[in-house]
């Protein structure tokens, strides 16, 4: 059966011991495993990809959550495509807004990209705002972020790509809410426009969307249902095993609304 949801866990820094990790990455593999229509993809932080590289499986992917532009050489710190791909790593997140606040550029971002695709990753690209206007000018910036991130990228590398829209004022423990089922439908249509006259209208509705922002048992239902994603970025939610399992079987039961 094809597999129509993608669930990312983003584990961030944590958790703090490879004992705690790999426990909680074995109780999500076992629910992965049993689920026909999601994809789930654990990043959790460099250092426990080794651990699991020899774990991973077609429903229960691992992925990274970043990587630098060069294949190798003197860059103190970086981790290169080639070492994530050789520890069977399929999926890298890139531009997270986190890393964004750190001082990555869009032109950076598109670098990892490219770099990525050329190493057969699949690209979660992170876009999102930190404020959202009443004016719109909120979707001048997310156009723009996907239109830099994207640049020069061939059109033929564009199938391992994912989006993941991330609010940057849901995101995070301070956030005051997530955004809305409603108000994500919209923007999840803006962003194949912009995907679809940047490329091709069958990139833009080949190319997956996920929801990151306060993501939680309680409202992702809502969101895979009614926001017009193919997906969800879960971040704090997905350190609790029990929380993210059952996240992953309410994205392999729902039905999207017509």
């Amino acid at each position: 059966m094809k597999i129509k949801r993608i669930i990312v866990a983003n584990w961030k820094m944590n958790p703090r011991t490879t004992q705690e990790a790999r426990k909680n990455f074995l109780h999500v593999k076992k629910t992965a495993e049993k689920l026909t229509k999601v994809q789930t993809v654990i990043t959790p932080p460099f250092i426990f990809l080794e651990s699991f590289s020899k774990e991973t499986s077609r429903r229960c992917a691992l992925g990274a959550q970043d990587v630098f532009w060069k294949k190798e050489g003197s860059y103190t710190g970086e981790i290169s495509p080639a070492q994530l791909y050789d520890l069977n790593v399929t999926h890298v997140i890139l531009g997270h807004s986190e890393r964004r606040r750190l001082g990555e550029s869009d032109e950076i971002i598109r670098d990892k990209i490219k770099a990525a695709l050329e190493y057969r990753l699949n690209v979660i690209l992170c876009i999102g705002e930190s404020e959202r206007d009443t004016e719109g000018h909120y979707l001048a910036f997310l156009k723009n972020e996907i239109k830099k991130s994207l640049e020069r990228i061939p059109k033929k590398q564009l199938a391992r790509l994912i989006v993941a829209y991330e609010p940057i004022w849901a995101v995070g423990a301070k956030a005051k809410f997530a955004d809305t089922p409603e108000s994500l439908f919209e923007t999840s249509i803006f962003i194949r426009k912009i995907l679809s006259d940047t490329f091709s209208k069958k990139i833009a509705f080949q190319v997956p969307i996920l929801y990151g922002g306060s993501v939680t048992e309680h409202n992702a239902e809502n969101f895979l249902k009614n926001g017009g994603v193919d997906g969800l970025l879960v971040g704090r939610a997905s350190l609790d095993f029990k929380e993210f399992s059952k996240i992953l079987k309410i994205a392999q039961n729902v039905e999207c609304a017509t």
